[in-house]
């Protein structure tokens, strides 16, 4: 059985121009999803065409972005279709891993997708190394400068003020609050 997914990222956008190339393609029955991103982890639609896929049937798509926005995605969906022995299509680059040749236009895109990830965790610690070299800091500022936080603990422990208010006083979130009442409190250096 050929199963058939659209997927359209907009309201104003229509599947119909997708729907009629997944039934020229042959395809048994067609899921959508309407103004849902690719990006987006819920897809109704394609949740329910992967349910209803059984080994030894084909996901037939319109083209590669509609399956998933980046290769990563689309190999890990891919391969777990594989790994159910369910086979993949996408109509208009002409990808079919029924075919010899299907496969191996998708070990290549696996190979990318891995070599990519490996070149932005390289790149990554590169620059948190050039930033730590300059003196900066890495990752996210801190909610409260050292003055603030003095400023906290003393609040918390002699006035008795509760999270919420303490929050306020200080423009941030009360899980911010509590965070920092839970760190040791920094010693004083004696004067």
């Amino acid at each position: 059985m050929k199963v058939g997914y659209a997927r359209v990222s907009t309201d104003e956008q229509s599947v119909d121009l997708q729907v009629q190339a997944l039934e020229r393609a042959g395809c048994d029955v067609i899921f959508t999803d309407h103004a849902v991103s690719g990006a987006t982890i819920e897809r109704p639609g394609l949740s329910r065409a992967l349910r209803r896929i059984r080994k030894g049937d084909t996901l037939v798509v319109w083209k590669l972005d509609r399956l998933g926005r980046s290769l990563s995605a689309l190999v890990h969906i891919v391969s777990d279709l594989g790994r159910r022995e369910v086979q993949f299509s996408s109509v208009s680059e002409c990808i079919d891993t029924g075919t010899a040749g299907g496969v191996l236009i998708f070990h290549l895109m696996a190979a990318l997708a891995e070599f990519e990830r490996a070149l932005i965790s390289e790149r990554t610690k590169a620059g948190m190394a050039a930033v730590k070299r300059r003196g900066g800091q890495v990752g996210r500022p801190k909610a409260l400068s050292p003055e603030q936080m003095d400023e906290l603990y003393l609040l918390a422990n002699t006035a008795q003020i509760d999270l919420e208010r303490l929050a306020a006083h200080f423009q941030v979130h009360s899980r911010t609050v509590r965070r920092y009442l839970l760190r040791p409190e920094p010693s004083v250096p004696a004067t």
